[in-house]
């Protein structure tokens, strides 16, 4: 049986890590990734092609907020911030990530 890769159990948790990044302050999309990857120690990386895709669909959701600014770099980016149910949600997935991490330590760490 082949073993996952980083990326491949990334699936269904690429939001929570978006919010969490964007909870510290408005960021454009190569620094959320950047930001991720920096902090998992590379464990986690994140494709544009994953990317994009899911900060477009959270902005529908509403949890996200989008306008155009300008980069540390002095380029122009879209900027993306945590809207108030962008925090809820945030929380809301936190939560149940910590309860589905305990589960899955559980099983584990038996025997």
């Amino acid at each position: 049986m082949p073993l996952k890769t980083p990326n491949a159990l990334l699936h269904g948790t690429l939001d929570a890590l978006i919010l969490k990044t964007l909870a510290g302050g408005p960021l454009h999309g190569y620094a959320i990734a950047t930001f991720i990857e920096e902090t998992s120690g590379e464990t986690v990386v994140v494709e544009e092609g994953s990317l994009y895709p899911a900060l477009y669909r959270m902005e529908r959701r509403g949890w996200l907020e989008a306008e155009w600014g300008t980069s540390e770099l002095g380029r122009r980016a879209k900027l993306y911030r945590l809207t108030y149910d962008g925090r809820a949600q945030l929380a809301a997935e936190t939560a149940t990530w910590r309860r589905f991490s305990a589960g899955v330590s559980k099983i584990l760490l038996a025997r």
